[in-house]
């Protein structure tokens, strides 16, 4: 019997199908196992490759805060722009509309794209608002993408500026402190493993690699409100007086901490766009200057201390000039015969060049380098310079002379402040710090109590009615201090119209606490002397700042004591 053909076919069509879907099984289940098993490291490696990424977790700088705990510089989250050239190459024709929503030029960001076209990341705009962040990337446009940054933030601006200092837009030290403290600052960043999506969302948190470390805190022996005082009034004496630059510093006598240190002209650090490089310079740490008379009181301090000189030994200044070799000293009035206090008192410069002759230049030399002339305070500050105290073995007459009121030599602000502080404590010299510490600062005598009280004494008469800064009284409280006006050094000599200013006092007199330095260069306005210049912003400046630091009064009520002049002879 033959077979049915059409069953026959059938029966082969249908082998043929099951061989086939047979084939297909076994051709999967291979393909599945090399896959899954022989092809496992190989293709984990490709997707990791392709969507498996390792991303830094940023870690924000410490606060720098004032010695009462307000900031002074912080850390504030941002966002950075940053695109893929790869995947943004298919949208060429966007490119201009996204500079222009970032406010850049369309055409130096398509060269920019273009030279760069082989990497994966590249910044195109960074720390910008956070509702710029957000406008972008509701632009939907591919391989443009966000990423967490810290900008950082001066909540005083300019008051603190050169004493705080600034970061770069990595949020490293560049200046002042904040470069200084660098390390104790910066931040340490983190890391984890996570896997992307195509538009480089993260999909899913693998692993934590490392944690990010926080930078730490830093606190300033600073008060911020005494800060802005300083700063305000020197500034308004600044443009009052039409001058070129301007510094001031206030130490606190028992503990060597900076508590003001303020500059003119200043810069904002928030805004940096048109800062010059002078603007940034702190000129009481980093600019030296011949300080003048502000250094009879040391001079007559190594007369007491050699056991010639009393504060009441007789100094005759007449006629109001001496010669010294082929030279001449002279006084701006003819005062007769002083006394050591009246020395001091008038600002004598012949009086106090007959003193320093009388003495042998190594005991001077060697007490202004104990007070720390010509070295360094050792506050850390970046910059900070040395000034000049050349050794006594090259002096001669006439130098000795000069440098006796004041020429000859060159200090900073700080180094001024610190040997005036010597004076204040009693003759105990304290280290420098900017930073606010509940231990002691380490110190040693350098002159003894006795001449110390006696020098303080003469600056309180200095000070007063009859001395060359009257306008430098306090309401209350009694001061002591000394002025100077200083001829700056030209080309061949010394300039007859260009002066710097300069007033150095304590209070309260009776036991002092605060030390205050101001300098003014070049006033132009008609007022040059320390005493009608520097020594009101002292007043102003201790005014404000004993109030603040509930100081007790240790005088009577000013009376009227502003007619002065404020002559000085150096």
């Amino acid at each position: 019997m033959n077979a049915d053909p059409a069953r026959t076919q059938f029966t082969a069509r249908r082998v043929f199908l099951m061989a086939c879907m047979l084939l297909a099984a076994v051709t999967l289940v291979g393909r599945a196992v090399t896959l899954q098993v022989l092809d496992k490291e190989f293709l984990l490696s490709q997707g990791q490759a392709r969507h498996l990424r390792v991303v830094d977790l940023p870690a924000h700088r410490g606060m720098i805060r004032d010695r009462n705990g307000e900031p002074l510089a912080v850390s504030t989250p941002v966002e950075s722009v940053w695109v893929n050239p790869q995947v943004l190459g298919s949208e060429q024709d966007r490119i201009p509309e996204l500079a222009r929503k970032l406010s850049l030029k369309p055409a130096g960001v398509i060269r920019a794209l273009a030279s760069r076209a082989d990497r994966e990341f590249i910044y195109i705009k960074r720390h910008v608002s956070p509702d710029l962040a957000e406008q972008v990337m509701a632009m939907e446009i591919p391989g443009v993408y966000l990423q967490r940054e810290y900008r950082r933030y001066y909540p005083d601006g300019e008051v603190a500026a050169h004493l705080v200092g600034f970061t770069d837009i990595d949020d490293a030290g560049q200046e002042g402190l904040e470069l200084a403290y660098q390390d104790w600052l910066q931040g340490e960043p983190g890391a984890k493993r996570v896997i992307m999506d195509r538009q480089r969302h993260i999909v899913e948190d693998v692993e934590s690699i490392s944690r990010p470390r926080i930078g730490k805190d830093l606190r300033l022996s600073i008060d911020r409100r005494i800060q802005y005082l300083a700063y305000r009034e020197l500034k308004a004496a600044m443009k009052t007086h039409k001058a070129k630059a301007a510094s001031a510093v206030v130490l606190d006598v028992q503990s060597g901490e900076i508590i003001a240190m303020v500059n003119q002209p200043s810069f904002n650090p928030n805004n940096r766009k048109q800062l010059r490089r002078s603007d940034m310079r702190n000129r009481a740490v980093t600019d030296v200057f011949e300080p003048g008379s502000t250094m009879k009181p040391f001079i007559v301090a190594a007369g007491l201390e050699s056991g010639r000189y009393r504060p009441d030994t007789p100094v005759s200044t007449s006629p109001g000039w001496y010669r010294v070799g082929v030279n001449t000293v002279r006084d701006v009035h003819d005062y007769g015969q002083l006394d050591v206090t009246g020395v001091i008192r008038k600002s004598s410069n012949v009086g106090i060049s007959k003193i320093a002759l009388s003495l042998t230049q190594e005991s001077i030399w060697e007490l202004l380098s104990e007070l720390g002339f010509g070295a360094q305070t050792f506050s850390g500050f970046p910059g900070e310079a040395s000034g000049l105290l050349p050794h006594y073995s090259g002096w001669n007459a006439i130098e000795t002379a000069t440098m006796s009121f004041g020429y000859g030599l060159s200090a900073t602000p700080l180094q001024l402040a610190q040997a005036y502080a010597v004076i204040a404590s009693g003759g105990i010299k304290r280290s420098i710090s900017f930073l606010h510490d509940k231990r002691s600062a380490e110190e040693r005598r350098i002159m003894p109590a006795r001449v110390a009280e006696q020098v303080r004494d003469m600056l309180e008469a200095a000070a007063g009615v009859d001395g060359t800064a009257p306008q430098a009284a306090v309401a209350g409280y009694r001061v002591a201090g000394k002025t100077g006006t200083v001829r700056k050094s030209v080309a061949g000599g010394y300039s007859d119209d260009r002066y710097r200013a300069v007033f150095a006092g304590m209070v309260p007199a009776s036991n002092p606490r605060l030390v205050m330095v101001v300098v003014v260069d070049e006033p132009s306005a008609g007022q040059y002397y320390g005493g009608q210049v520097a020594a009101p912003v002292f007043s102003k400046v201790m005014a404000g700042t004993l109030r603040l630091m509930a100081i007790p009064p240790d005088g009577l009520p000013l009376i009227q004591t502003r007619g002065a002049s404020g002559e000085d002879s150096a």
